[in-house]
């Protein structure tokens, strides 16, 4: 038992805690008796209680998405920050994907198109946040040709108009749409050949 300066209270040499001088045999008898220090975190664990202490919080654990083995005591962070296969959603279309998948994904949807509202122009997705806190709504309309002032309807054709209101989630909705139709006229055609 190593003393303390302050001669009021002393150190306990078994779990290093500041005791009241005048407590420190008695406090001593017991904390060496009853107590054990975990050998992993250096917490004093009561001694009936040091397996379950390290199957609560040191053993591992195996990931079901990753199959990593993981500290119980770090299981629910890596769960939640670093597992590679936890789902995460896309930045641009909150498209649900595991976390090993994300960057190359956002990589292509980051490099769609949408347009602006204020200015009529078509900007990348990952630049337009940045677009729209510069952007100051006029249209930046080239020179006219010749070719445009015929007017709407040129030799081309009539112009493409855009709807007024374009939502990334509606056009993943009909895309998902059309994937099941197609799935589903495919297996009933495979019926009929057979």
């Amino acid at each position: 038992m190593a003393e303390a300066s302050d001669q009021t209270t002393s150190v306990c040499s078994h779990c290093d805690r500041i005791i009241p001088f005048s407590n420190i045999d008695l406090h001593y008898a017991h904390c060496s008796r009853n107590l054990v220090k975990c050998k992993i975190c250096g917490d004093m664990v009561p001694g009936k209680l040091i397996e379950e202490h390290f199957l609560g919080t040191h053993a591992t654990v195996s990931c079901s998405l990753c199959n990593e083995t993981v500290e119980r005591e770090n299981f629910a962070e890596h769960k939640g920050q670093y597992c590679l296969q936890r789902i995460v959603k896309c930045d641009y279309c909150d498209f649900p994907l595991p976390a090993v998948d994300l960057f190359e994904h956002q990589e292509v949807c980051g490099s769609r198109t949408e347009l602006c509202y204020l200015c009529r122009r078509f900007v990348i997705l990952r630049e337009l946040v940045n677009h729209e806190s510069r952007c100051n709504g006029v249209p930046n309309i080239p020179a006219e040709s010749s070719r445009d002032a015929q007017g709407p309807e040129s030799a081309h054709g009539p112009r493409r108009r855009w709807p007024s209101e374009f939502s990334p989630k509606g056009l993943i909705c009909s895309i998902a749409v059309t994937g099941v139709a197609v799935l589903l006229g495919s297996v009933f055609i495979g019926r009929k050949r057979l």
